[in-house]
């Protein structure tokens, strides 16, 4: 439908917490995720980059998030649980600040519980990549961004200085 503004670090609505999906808003929810792909799509021709992208980037304070690696797919009220005691550190990007890396630390595995677009109960064990990228999402669900989460004062680099990263 139309490719929106993503979000950058500063604005305050990054921040806030999302409220749940309704079953009822599911028709206007539909022109959300395809907002959601669009965006998501331009900013991959641009950063070369991007693999989910969760509603409140774009100003829908909505717990939505759309990921599309090899088919798009539709997180509705998704909830984490069961994640692993093993840690993962990564560094982490964001479409929110996309020159920006950050070091993180993320559970190495989770499941995810979410509504799809036909509101169905569904059910995701996540791995490695897809569960930091899951909780990444999440945490823009709930008003936390990765700037937040970062493991000490010296786990932010520019994407250019990636060289020089461990």
């Amino acid at each position: 439908m139309a490719v929106r503004e993503i979000l950058q670090l500063g604005n305050p609505k990054l921040y806030e917490k999302c409220e749940p999906v309704q079953e009822a808003e599911l028709a206007h929810i539909q022109s959300v995720v395809e907002d959601l792909h669009d965006t998501m799509m331009e900013f991959r021709k641009k950063y070369n980059c991007g693999r989910a992208i969760a509603a409140p980037q774009i100003g829908v304070m909505k717990r939505l998030v759309y990921m599309h690696i090899h088919a798009p797919v539709i997180f509705l009220n998704p909830v984490l649980h069961h994640k692993s005691a093993e840690m993962m550190d990564l560094w982490d990007d964001c479409m929110s600040f996309p020159d920006i890396l950050v070091k993180v630390s993320r559970h190495k595995t989770c499941r995810i519980t979410y509504r799809d677009e036909t509101w169905a109960e569904q059910h995701m064990y996540l791995k490695e990549d897809l569960s930091e990228l899951l909780q990444h999402e999440v945490d823009h669900l709930d008003g936390i961004l990765t700037v937040q989460r970062a493991i000490d004062d010296k786990s932010f680099a520019l994407k250019s200085q990636r060289q020089h990263l461990r």
